[in-house]
């Protein structure tokens, strides 16, 4: 009974303390990867007598990156996501299909004491790089400038074992337009590339 008694006790110390460091990342490198949705700002075409908006179509965005944790609560994240979506002028004139590739370095600020151990919710920011693409719906090829932006983030992990974790995330960037050209190098308009995307994923980290 005494060896059942010390046995039990030890499996519970265990536990505990695996959910304990379930819910922190200090000192541990982990890659993610997240699909998801995206909400793309309009844009506006100006190759013709009237500066015409685009009507946007919400898009399909994934990707993945890594995360390391600096401390219990700061961690260091790296993520490359693309997306693409459709725009039209809504008189058949003039459209096209944008695809942007981000390429995200940002810092999270994460809440390791809420009352359940495995769910950690989180808090970011950090700075964008924007390659941007676009294909005129007229067949012929066009391009779009690359620009800088900053984003912000917050989103929510619930850890199923040490090592894996399932995540979401909602993310706003934002940034300045960028030039739209078509294949002669003439400006046809302005891309603006900011955006608010919802992501679901999968985070491992490694020992």
């Amino acid at each position: 009974m005494k060896r059942i008694a010390i046995c039990a006790c030890i499996a519970l110390a265990l536990s505990v303390a695996a959910n304990a460091a379930a819910d922190t990342t200090q000192g541990r490198f982990g890659v993610t990867g997240r699909i998801g949705f995206l909400l793309p700002a309009d844009s506006e075409f100006t190759d013709a007598p009237y500066r015409r908006n685009s009507d946007t179509d919400t898009g399909f965005i994934g990707g993945g990156g890594f995360i390391y944790g600096i401390d219990r609560n700061w961690a260091a994240e790296l993520d490359i996501t693309h997306s693409e979506f459709s725009a039209h002028d809504g008189f058949g004139f003039e459209g096209g299909d944008f695809a942007t590739t981000n390429i995200s370095l940002g810092a999270q600020y994460r809440f390791v004491n809420v009352p359940v151990k495995k769910l950690v919710p989180y808090a970011g920011a950090g700075l964008d790089i924007l390659i941007n693409d676009f294909s005129p719906v007229a067949g012929f090829s066009g391009n779009v400038d690359t620009v800088a932006g900053v984003h912000a983030s917050g989103g929510v992990d619930y850890f199923i074992r040490k090592q894996l974790a399932v995540t979401g995330q909602l993310k706003a960037v934002v940034a300045p337009d960028a030039d739209i050209r078509d294949y002669r190098g003439f400006k046809i308009g302005n891309f603006d590339p900011s955006s608010l995307s919802m992501t679901f994923g999968v985070r491992y980290f490694f020992e």
